[in-house]
């Protein structure tokens, strides 16, 4: 055994009161879990990343582009997709008044389709509250054309790599090279199943105290359960329920 092993699982050993040797029992401790460590170098946010300004009909979309950030790519089905730095959050802002919804379709981390609905921004920005990796479209769900000028975007909160449904698992969290913890705002895994279009990430998220700039570093140990890691592990106790 190395001293980079995990600890075995399996029947544990312990001192035997009758004699010097080993006595197994019955069940063995475990499974056990590990520390993950989340470490990322966001890019500065972008308002207009995705889309340029402009006022999508009903049923339309935005035209959708690679901006500062964000490369494109294209699908095995044809479809072109919009890659994100990291898993994050994207905006929508409208430079007046404005009624439409909108709803934005994508994919997670691990290549999971994804959507949700967000309501009308008017003179202000609305972000999703789901993590996504990449954007395929951003469609006007509303009766209602677009007015006054809207963007496509993203912002400064990173989804994160695995379900973290309580703020207990988080260990430690880093920002800008700073030794003292970030005080930034942390959301739960969503747990709702099945998940909906309203729901939000499945795996939480994480927004820093500061904007990243493409230099500042986010590191944080999150400590996984036994239901994430080892032979009991489930695909949800890992990654969230699928996405819908």
């Amino acid at each position: 055994m190395q001293l980079s092993d995990d600890i075995r699982l399996g029947p544990v050993f312990l001192p035997n009161t009758d004699n010097d040797g080993p006595s197994p029992q019955e069940l063995g401790v475990g499974p056990m879990g590990r520390v993950y460590i989340w470490d990322i170098v966001p890019l500065t946010l972008q308002a207009a990343g995705l889309a340029a300004s402009a006022n999508p009909g009903s049923g339309a979309s935005f035209t959708l582009a690679a901006g500062t950030g964000v490369t494109s790519r294209v699908r095995a089905d044809g479809t072109t997709e919009y890659v994100l730095d990291v898993p994050r959050c994207v905006t929508i802002t409208a430079a007046g008044a404005n009624t439409a919804t909108y709803t934005v379709t994508g994919y997670d981390q691990y290549g999971q389709r994804m959507s949700q609905t967000l309501a009308a921004p008017s003179t202000s920005t609305v972000a999703t509250t789901k993590a996504f990796k990449t954007v395929i479209s951003v469609t006007n769900a509303n009766a209602t054309a677009g007015t006054n000028g809207l963007t496509v975007g993203f912002n400064d909160k990173f989804g994160l790599p695995f379900r973290v449904t309580d703020v207990g698992y988080v260990q430690s969290v880093k920002w800008a090279a700073t030794l003292a913890a970030d005080a930034g705002t942390f959301v739960a895994a969503d747990t709702t199943s099945p998940a909906t279009v309203s729901t939000t990430d499945v795996r939480g998220c994480y927004t820093p105290s500061s904007a990243a700039n493409g230099s500042r570093r986010l590191v944080m140990s999150i400590a996984l359960p036994a239901l994430a890691v080892g032979p009991n592990a489930t695909r949800i106790g890992a990654a969230g329920v699928t996405q819908a």
